[in-house]
Order: structure tokens, then sequence, then C-alpha cells
């Protein structure tokens, strides 16, 4: 990719986040169209690297701002050490991180990602992105995986499991599981016996890997309530200015008390000159 062509490079997560979302509705389609061919196995694999690049996302090779990088570290550093640290047999399936919010439109997705991107460059650790919102399908249109089979295609059929739709990526240490086909009963799919059996089955085939799960907002589709209670962990979303205190505060009592729930406050330039800001919330509830 020739430097001349390339945009003009956020600094701050506020920045990445608004570049990201104003050019959603232009990603294209994955060069490599094999991975359609299923059931399959994990010989699929697509090329991402250059689409990410070009996306400012957190890949090898982006020459976005160190401010990004440090914040994205410091937003993993507490997650990575309750998945893989001194801290896992204090948080069961620390592994399993849930990506959410209260409402659309804050960011989540891109934050899902980016999370996953930043993981998979740790020493030894391997990332499964799984996009699980399948009514917006931010993260498989962030990836121009659009038309690409995937979580919902594993939910309706007996004959593929998740290894079939499992994406290996020209990206080091990350894998990528689709939203797959668009579906009616997008509510009964995320609150079905089969969705919790898929993500024992994900904790299980999937125990060396940190697993993370771009999830519906809380309040619209409730029934995330029941993924977050099949997780280990929870990084929570909210665009600062955007969502009313009253919304966020319904959203969060919605997660299990025990629950390892970490606030991501995106757009947030009053608190620091990144744009960010991340903390545990529960302590005292």
């Amino acid at each position: 990719m020739n430097s001349e062509n390339k945009k003009q490079q956020p600094t701050t997560i506020a920045q990445l986040v608004e570049v990201s979302q104003d050019e959603i509705d232009d990603v294209g389609t994955v060069v490599n169209h094999k991975v359609n061919e299923l059931p399959g196995n994990n010989s699929n694999k697509i090329d991402l690297l250059e689409r990410l690049l070009d996306q400012n996302m957190l890949v090898p090779g982006s020459d976005i701002g160190r401010e990004i990088h440090d914040d994205y570290r410091r937003i993993k550093r507490p997650l990575v050490s309750n998945a893989c640290g001194r801290n896992k047999a204090m948080v069961e399936r620390g592994n399993l991180i849930l990506v959410t919010s209260a409402v659309p439109g804050e960011g989540k997705s891109y934050t899902a990602v980016n999370l996953a991107l930043s993981i998979a460059q740790e020493m030894d650790t391997t990332v499964l992105l799984v996009d699980c919102d399948v009514a917006k399908q931010g993260v498989s249109r962030i990836l121009g995986l659009e038309n690409v089979s995937g979580l919902v295609d594993v939910l309706e059929r007996d004959d593929l499991n998740i290894a079939d739709v499992l994406l290996q990526t020209d990206i080091p240490n990350f894998r990528v599981v689709s939203a797959g086909k668009q579906h009616e009963y997008v509510a009964e799919l995320l609150s079905s016996n089969r969705m919790s059996d898929l993500v024992n089955e994900i904790a299980t085939r999937y125990s060396d890997r940190i697993i993370v799960i771009d999830g519906p907002p809380l309040l619209p589709t409730p029934q995330t309530q029941i993924l977050a209670g099949l997780v280990g962990q929870v990084v929570f979303v909210i665009e600062a200015g955007k969502t009313p205190q009253s919304l966020v505060e319904e959203a969060l009592e919605m997660l299990p008390e025990e629950q390892a729930v970490g606030l991501v406050l995106n757009k947030n330039e009053g608190l620091s000159g990144s744009g960010y800001y991340y903390g545990y919330y529960g302590d005292d509830r």
C-alpha cells in the first residue's frame, strides 16, 4: 500500500472510533471467498491485514498514534491477567470476554476488534474474535465478512460446529468467527440452549485461547444478559456525553453481581489527552 494513499491517521481512541464509524457503510467484501464453501475446517484462511491498515486499526505496520496503542495496552492488561496470569484462579472462564454496551452506536464493535488485535500482539497468546451481534454484525462488516458462514449457521445446522466456521487470518495469533447469515429470530437464538451449549463448547475446545465476543447491546436485546452470565469477563463500552447515566446504570444492573465488569469510556476528551477511561465496575454493588 503506497504511503500517499493512506488516510490521515487518528491519534486517539475517540478519533479512531469516529473515523471507523464514518466508513462502516463503505466496507467491501473479502477477496478470498472460498471460506463460503462450508462445511470446512481450520484451513479456511482470509487476508485482513491490508483492509485493517486502510481502516487505521491496531495491526502490525499501522502508523496510528502511540496513544491508541498505549490506551489498549492499559485496557487489555487486567483482562489478560484475569485470563492467563496470576489471577486466573480468581476469575472462572476469564478467557471468555464479552464486549457490550447499553445501546447501539457507542463504538462497541470497534472496541472489540481493536481489543482483540491488541491482545493478539501478546507473546504466546492466540485470540478468537466472535461476532455475536447477529443483528448489526458490526465486527463482520468491519472485517468484510458479511456473506461468510459463521455463528448463526452453526446455531441452525446440526452438521456444523464452531471449528467449521473458524477463520485463520494473515494477522499472527488472530482468528475470527463471523456472525453468519441474517436471521429473523435474533432474540430467540441468543437465549436458546443451543447458544449456551455453543459458548460452553468454545470454552472447552479453545481453553488455551482468549475469546473476545462482540455481543449485542443490553437494553434493546435483554437476552444479552444470558450471554453475560456465560462468560468470565465483561467489557462495557460507553460513549462519553451520549448515553444518559440512567440508561448506563440500568444496563449495568442487568449484569451478574459477581461478574468482573470493566468500563471503557471512549471519546472522553475531558479525562485525558487520549480520549478514554478504563476502570472496573461493581466493587460496591
